[in-house]
């Protein structure tokens, strides 16, 4: 295929160019001697810590669950209103957690409960077992009110000033609508986060529960 090529007259000479030529500030050569070439070495620019720092931050970001230890050390208010108790091996359950006890840092109204600790006591929490929450979200009010699914993030939302989030669901159809959608993430919430079936998640509760009991006296198996 012929290419075209576009001619023009400057001082009585024709000059003549390809549309695909180089342009000539990129035809330019330096005139270097040829008897020593020259050589240019770089020198690394080392920022010590900056590689671990964005490192961290990404592992982080990808990965919420990270955050849950460091947080767990904050201490419980004591002036709590209500408790979320939460599966802290649940990594999408915990971008929300995690937002949730980000807002109390100000306000100090709730209190977080990790149902998958070794340390969960069902007779601290209403008698809420370890299956039964794994099923759907609990909270716990104050007066010792246990409140489940839409109704707990709703309470636990206007406990941090973020009620208007969930006010619409106190209304109908958008209430049982809001609750249909909820009930079917909560129903393979742990397909959906790549986890085995609950069944073979409460066996291996037990199984690491009952290699702790061996060395002690003062606990009990999960339920």
């Amino acid at each position: 295929m012929a290419l075209r090529a576009g001619c023009s007259s400057i001082g009585g000479r024709q000059r003549c160019s390809s549309l695909l030529s180089v342009p000539r500030y990129l035809q330019l050569q330096p005139h270097l001697p040829h008897s020593a070439p020259q050589r240019f070495t770089s020198f690394p620019i080392h920022q010590p810590g900056f590689r671990f720092g964005m490192r961290a931050i990404s592992e982080a970001a990808a990965n919420p669950v990270t955050l849950k230890k460091e947080d767990e050390r904050e201490s419980a208010p004591e002036n709590w209103k209500i408790k979320m108790l939460y599966d802290g091996d649940c990594p999408l359950c915990m971008r929300e957690v995690n937002m949730l006890r980000q807002r109390n840092k100000s306000y100090g109204t709730i209190k977080f409960v990790d149902i998958s600790s070794e340390d969960y006591s069902p007779e601290d929490n209403m008698g809420l077992d370890y299956k039964t929450v794994m099923g759907n979200i609990h909270a716990i009010l104050s007066d010792g009110t246990v409140v489940t699914d839409v109704e707990a993030f709703r309470k636990l939302y206007e406990q941090v000033g973020l009620g208007w989030v969930y006010a619409i669901t106190k209304y109908e159809p958008i209430g049982k609508i809001a609750g249909a959608v909820y009930g079917v993430w909560a129903k393979y919430r742990l397909q959906i986060t790549g986890r085995p079936p609950l069944e073979e998640v409460l066996e291996l509760r037990r199984k690491n529960k009952g290699e702790v009991c061996n060395d002690r006296t003062d606990c009990k198996l999960p339920e």
